[in-house]
């Protein structure tokens, strides 16, 4: 809100749900770990949604594990950002991202966290 951002905010996965279907952000930050639905849940219902499919959804999460990153970019993240982390660079982040995806550059998104995934494990 400080950068200027509207912020809707869901105390759990069900009403996250619904306020994500009611009022179709431009991007969502999910957590995983919530009561109700977890994250991955609330990720699948609104994968299975067509009013929700094309909204970007970056993992905000504790879950750090790279089977955990993999299964967000599976979920049809666009990104993972592990706890703790600096909330001055949240607001960067997702400018950054709405706007390659204004570009058009969703798959290319996509493609770079696999590639990402990919090296880590080489590296792992």
């Amino acid at each position: 809100e400080a950068e200027g951002m509207t912020v809707l905010e869901a105390n759990d996965g069900p009403s996250g749900v619904e306020r994500a279907r009611a009022e179709r952000p431009d991007l969502i930050l999910l957590d995983v770990m919530m009561p109700g639905l977890d994250g991955w849940q609330v990720a699948e219902e609104l994968l299975d949604d067509e009013r929700t499919r094309g909204i970007p959804i970056i993992f905000l999460t504790a879950r750090a594990e790279l089977r955990d990153r993999a299964r967000g970019v599976d979920a049809g993240g666009i990104d993972y950002v592990t706890k703790p982390f600096n909330p001055l660079d949240l607001a960067p982040l997702v400018r950054r991202l709405l706007e390659r995806i204004d570009r058009g550059e969703r798959d290319e998104l996509r493609g770079e966290k696999l590639a990402e995934l990919r090296s880590l494990m080489e590296t792992g």
